[in-house]
C-alpha cells in the first residue's frame, strides 16, 4: 500500500477544475484578500460543475482534487480533518503545499491523540483514559512541528478541537482544573518553528466550558477562540459574545476590535445530528437549509475583523446548509454586499 495519497502514479487520472461563472470571478476580486473561505475537505463528487469540471469518484478527488479545488477563485483555504485520526507526516503535508498557490491557507485539525480525553472504541464509545491527553510535548512533536515544516507559509490556523469531555472533568472544581490544564498545555506549545509562527485556535464541544475563566485562559495563552457552529454549541451570535470578551478593553467601549484573527468552523446545521445531516444533504450539490441567522453573524464578524486589520479564516462543512462551496459563495456575496 502506498504511504501517501500523493505517491506518483502515471496512471492516476487528473482532475479538471470547473468553469467558474464570470459573476463568481468578479465576486472573488471584490472579496478582501484577508478573508479566507474554504471547505472542510475537497473529495466530494457532488461538487461536479461547482468546483470540478466533470464526474470523479471520491478516491480520485482525494488523490488529485486539491490542485483543481485551489483554482476556484473564492476557495482560498481548506480544512484538513484527516490528521485528527492519525498524525500526518511532513512529506504528505509538503505535497499538499506544492499543489496550491502561496496565498492559499490550510486549517489543520490536531490529532485526537492529544485532544481527546479518552480512547474510543466502536461507534466512538469511550474505552479508557488517554495518557497523551493535553500532552504538549507529543503535540509539538507529532502535530505542530510536522505541520509547520510541511506547509510552511501556507499553514493557517492549527486547530485543537476538544471532543465532548467526560462529565467528571467538567463539574465544579474539576471544571476549573480542566480549564487550567488546557491553559498549561496551550502555553507550552512552540511559538515558532523555523520562520513560521503558529496560529493556535481552540474549538469546544462542551458549552459549559465557555466561561470567563476559559476566556481569561485563552487570553493569557495567546490563543484564539474558534466560533464552532455545531448543534452541541450555542448559536454563533452567542459565541461571538465570548470572542468579544476575549478581545475587549475598557477603553474601546462599544467600538469593538479583534486582537487576533477570526477563526470559524461552520460544522453542522442546528438541530441535526451528523448522520442525519449527511443523509439529508448528500450528494452536497445544492443548498437545502439556508441558515440566514448564522450567515448574518459571520458577515458581521468578518466586517469587525476587516475594521481591526485582522484576517478571517472561515471553513464551511457540507452539513451546514447542504453544499459547502455554495454556502461560501452566498457568504461572500453578503460580505461584499
Amino acid at each position: 500500500m502506498a504511504d501517501s495519497l500523493f505517491d506518483d502514479d502515471a496512471a492516476a487520472p487528473r482532475v479538471r477544475a470547473a468553469e467558474v461563472d464570470d459573476a463568481i470571478v468578479r465576486l472573488a476580486r471584490q472579496l478582501p484578500a484577508s478573508v479566507y473561505l474554504g471547505t472542510s475537505s475537497w473529495s466530494f463528487p457532488g461538487w461536479q460543475g461547482i468546483v470540478y469540471g466533470t464526474e470523479y469518484n471520491e478516491s480520485q478527488l482525494a488523490r488529485d482534487g486539491l490542485r483543481a479545488y485551489a483554482r476556484h477563485p473564492l476557495l482560498r483555504m481548506v480544512g484538513i480533518d484527516r490528521g485528527y485520526y492519525q498524525p500526518l507526516p511532513v512529506r504528505e503535508l509538503e505535497r499538499y503545499a506544492q499543489q496550491v498557490p502561496e496565498t492559499f491557507r490550510f486549517l489543520v485539525k490536531a490529532p485526537a491523540l492529544v485532544t481527546d480525553a479518552t480512547h474510543r472504541g466502536e461507534r466512538g464509545a469511550p474505552t479508557e483514559p488517554n495518557p497523551h491527553f493535553l500532552d504538549a510535548e507529543v503535540a509539538a512533536a507529532q502535530f505542530v512541528q510536522p505541520t509547520l515544516q510541511g506547509l510552511g507559509p501556507c499553514a493557517g490556523p492549527l486547530l485543537f478541537q476538544l471532543p465532548p469531555l467526560p462529565r467528571e472533568l467538567l463539574a465544579g472544581d474539576a471544571g476549573h482544573a480542566t480549564i487550567d490544564r488546557i491553559g498549561a498545555f496551550l502555553s507550552a506549545l512552540p511559538r515558532r518553528v523555523g520562520a513560521v509562527e503558529p496560529l493556535y485556535a481552540v474549538e469546544l464541544r462542551n458549552p459549559e466550558l465557555l466561561t470567563p475563566r476559559f476566556i481569561r485562559m485563552l487570553r493569557a495563552a495567546g490563543v484564539r477562540l474558534t466560533i464552532g457552529v455545531h448543534a452541541r454549541m450555542p448559536a454563533a451570535a452567542r459565541q461571538s459574545a465570548a470572542l468579544r470578551a476575549l478581545d475587549a478593553t475598557e477603553e474601546e467601549g462599544d467600538d469593538w476590535r479583534l486582537k487576533g484573527p477570526l477563526v470559524v468552523r461552520w460544522n453542522l446545521h442546528s438541530g441535526l445530528r451528523y448522520d442525519d445531516a449527511k443523509s439529508r444533504y448528500a450528494p452536497f450539490d445544492r443548498l437545502i437549509d439556508a441558515d440566514i441567522a448564522t450567515r448574518g453573524t459571520l458577515v458581521h464578524l468578518v466586517h469587525v475583523a476587516l475594521k481591526s486589520g485582522q484576517p478571517s479564516y472561515i471553513v464551511a462543512n457540507n452539513k451546514a446548509e447542504g453544499s459547502a462551496p455554495l454556502t461560501l459563495i452566498e457568504l461572500a456575496k453578503s460580505i461584499v454586499g
